[in-house]
């Protein structure tokens, strides 16, 4: 007698983009309304419920979604809903979960936070308990706060990105780091010069690629490193925009496909790593004239399948863009959405794919400066300017099924 053997074959989620994303849910943790949360981000696979982990400026609020509310429009304050809130003495700059966090197994649900003047942390998410702290000091005996944080696959180190260096913490070993700079010297006009604002690595086992990018505005501020071989470069990625870069992300099925965000740019770069670097083999950006440059970083994400590309625009619209549109006849195109659609009343500073479902979060909020009717000689336009305090038109959390 024979036993025949069943295996289920992991299926990524598919999605629904001839019409508008559903919204399931609605959450409003801050009642400030000078404070919005920045950054959203999913834990770990899991086999069912996710932990959300979302930054504000100050604090830090984690909700478990097996504990989900009916209700999609609450305006309550939902921060007493959290699984856990932290609060933060100083501004948040990033944060990071482990790549392995699950709510199922303690040891590995934690994650990192970068938080001004202070050391990097590693934070159980259970409990907001310490577990362990990775300085980064200046010659001022300052501590210094990353703006970009990264895990090798492995997530044995952790990489963080300052200005003119990386810093690779072992994280098993509490304590200094080691130091990688990223330009020969101040005075050097070779390597990544400024802040190192965004780092990636590559999503193959096969390779310990990782790329970092600066805010520099230079048309090659993004650099290709090996753990394997330190500070030195493996190559320089170039044809994009004279702009600061504010995220990079490789593609998770093709992770010789990597895309690039750029500050007060309304568009996404993206190379292949087979071929030359020295041009983008597309664009993707929003319908011209559509919106206004920004400062504010914004976030975009790449479904777990490597299909679709979710950014959010200053206007409160979520496009997205189809990945497997590529040119035949050389040249580099400009793609525009898939699909757009109306989220949110205020910019939307981060999307987030779910990795297990076809889910989208995103979260919104911006400083606005309320106008006045009266009219004003320009002094005191200037004065009432300076004791104005902004607002933000809309601070939520939106839950959508794609």
């Amino acid at each position: 007698m024979s036993l025949t053997e069943t295996t289920t074959a992991w299926v990524p989620p598919s999605f629904d983009l001839l019409k508008d994303p559903e919204l399931v849910e609605k959450l409003e943790p801050i009642q400030d309304p000078q404070n919005f949360v920045r950054i959203a981000k999913w834990s770990a696979i899991q086999v069912s419920g996710r932990v959300d982990g979302f930054g504000s400026m100050r604090g830090f609020f984690l909700y478990d979604g097996e504990h989900r509310s009916s209700n999609t429009t609450t305006t309550e304050d939902d921060s007493q809903n959290a699984q856990l809130v932290l609060r933060q003495p100083s501004p948040i700059v990033d944060f990071l979960w482990y790549p392995t966090a699950s709510s199922r197994d303690h040891s590995t649900f934690c994650f990192v936070s970068s938080v001004r003047e202070s050391p990097v942390k590693l934070l159980d998410a259970s409990n907001g308990r310490l577990r362990a702290s990775y300085p980064i000091i200046d010659h001022r005996e300052r501590f210094i706060a990353p703006h970009s944080l990264a895990f090798n696959l492995y997530g044995t180190r952790l990489y963080c990105g300052f200005e003119d260096a990386i810093e690779v913490f072992d994280v098993g070993q509490p304590g200094e780091g080691t130091r990688l700079p990223t330009t020969p010297s101040k005075k050097s006009k070779d390597g990544l010069k400024g802040i190192i604002s965004a780092l990636a690595f590559c999503p193959s086992y096969t390779s310990d690629y990782y790329a970092a990018g600066s805010l520099t505005p230079t048309d090659s501020n993004v650099a290709l490193f090996s753990e394997t071989q330190g500070e030195i470069p493996v190559m320089f990625l170039s044809g994009g925009p004279k702009a600061g870069i504010t995220q990079l992300q490789f593609n998770p099925m093709q992770p010789h496909m990597i895309y690039a965000s750029f500050r007060r740019q309304n568009v996404i770069y993206s190379w292949d790593m087979r071929g030359t670097v020295d041009m983008p083999i597309a664009i993707y950006s929003l319908p011209q004239g559509s919106e206004e440059p920004t400062n504010q970083k914004r976030r975009f994400d790449v479904d777990i399948s490597g299909h679709w590309l979710a950014f959010g625009s200053q206007s409160g619209n979520i496009h997205f863009f189809d990945l497997n549109t590529i040119a035949t006849d050389g040249s580099i195109p400009t793609i525009e959405p898939a699909l757009t659609y109306k989220a949110h009343d205020d910019s939307i500073g981060c999307v987030a794919f779910r990795p297990t479902s076809a889910e989208l979060l995103s979260v919104s909020g911006s400083r606005n400066y309320p106008s006045s009717d009266s009219e004003e000689d320009e002094d005191d336009e200037v004065v009432l300017n300076r004791s104005r305090k902004p607002v933000t038109r809309d601070r939520s959390i939106k839950l959508w099924h794609l």
